[in-house]
């Protein structure tokens, strides 16, 4: 055990491998520029890039409903839709169905 021990620490008796090896953990751990710290980066960007992705797709879908609205007749559809307008010689008419309603039971 005692000579795997010496054959084990041999190198390190070396200083340009000493010195080597602490230049390494340094720059591994310690350093402003370490691994981690680039690893925690790269995670960012990963996170970045996939909301990137996220409101590309939101603003595709924004222009679709923009265009829509920029006719007329999209624009009264959805005014009758979501706000319950209706022209001055119409009467509406809102049917609910009883597993449409909220209650507290299904909130």
């Amino acid at each position: 055990m005692a000579f795997n021990k010496k054959r084990l620490l041999k190198p390190f008796k070396n200083i340009f491998v000493l010195i080597l090896f602490v230049f390494i953990v340094w720059m591994l751990f310690f350093d402003a520029n370490s691994w981690l710290i680039h690893r925690e980066l790269n995670n960012d960007i990963e996170d970045l890039e996939s909301q990137k992705e996220y409101y590309k797709k939101e603003i595709e879908k924004d222009k679709k409903a923009l265009k829509k609205l920029s006719t007329d007749e999209g624009l009264e559809k959805f005014a009758r839709e979501e706000y319950y307008m209706k022209r001055d010689s119409e009467e509406i008419f809102i049917i609910e169905y009883e597993d449409s309603l909220k209650t507290n039971d299904n909130e």
